[in-house]
């Protein structure tokens, strides 16, 4: 299949983005990216960066000050105003948003599709004042998921188009080393479906509810969470 630009892909994704997303597995990968912006953002001004549908950011509006996003798609931004979300649409690479605004800017699931990964990094780093938090999730390449992900067929986004119509990074966290602005420091990480095989074990009775039991548990601990096929780096903009 022909790879796709950014913003066709997702706008074609648009209409298929939250067929699964009530499903145990998409509940738990949600449910553990809005808990770790709600660690650093509670009461403050979060910022994210390719919002989609608005899922997360209508969960994280619920705790922080002021909650905005921006995103490429406007097939996706139809669908996150239509809840009643701040949002725009603006490239990860080139932010409307001031300096030193927010509080918190995160980003879920999209820096491994952006191939300047190093620009949207740094106006990410950007627009958070001194002190504040940027959190980066990549797609890891030292995990479970990414080996399944290589013996898998390709999994449908439309009708028309699959996940590999899209440019696709896996980083170990060496890269992810790399592509941080100097301002930024790695200070801890949370790691996002750490042994689950196939999102479909967690629709399994017991199984599933073991599964996510220890996916909460292996997130935080220092010797797994760097294992986690997605990898939440959480950086700090020096003061």
């Amino acid at each position: 299949m022909a790879r796709l630009d950014n913003r066709t892909y997702y706008d074609d994704f648009a209409g298929w983005y939250e067929r699964e997303r009530h499903e145990p597995y998409h509940r738990m990968l949600d449910e553990l990216e809005v808990g770790i912006v709600e660690r650093y953002g509670a009461g403050r001004d979060v910022l994210e960066v390719r919002c989609g549908t608005g899922l997360v950011l209508e969960k994280v509006a619920q705790f922080a000050r002021t909650a905005s996003g921006i995103d490429l798609s406007a097939g996706m931004l139809a669908k996150a105003a239509a809840r009643g979300l701040p949002v725009a649409q603006a490239s990860a690479t080139a932010l409307p948003i001031a300096s030193a605004s927010v509080d918190v800017a995160y980003s879920f699931k999209v820096l491994a599709h952006i191939p300047d990964i190093k620009t949207a990094l740094a106006e990410m780093a950007r627009v958070v004042r001194p002190g504040g938090w940027v959190l980066a999730e990549f797609y890891n390449a030292r995990s479970l998921r990414r080996l399944v992900k290589a013996l898998k067929p390709a999994s449908a986004v439309s009708e028309q188009t699959n996940d590999e119509a899209v440019y696709t990074r896996y980083d170990d966290a060496a890269a992810i080393r790399s592509y941080l602005p100097p301002e930024l420091t790695w200070v801890t990480s949370r790691g996002i479906r750490v042994i689950t095989p196939v999102a479909a074990a967690h629709k399994i009775p017991f199984v599933g509810t073991a599964l996510r039991a220890v996916e909460d548990r292996l997130a935080d601990l220092p010797l797994t969470r760097e294992l986690g096929g997605f990898l939440v780096v959480c950086a700090q903009k020096k003061s």
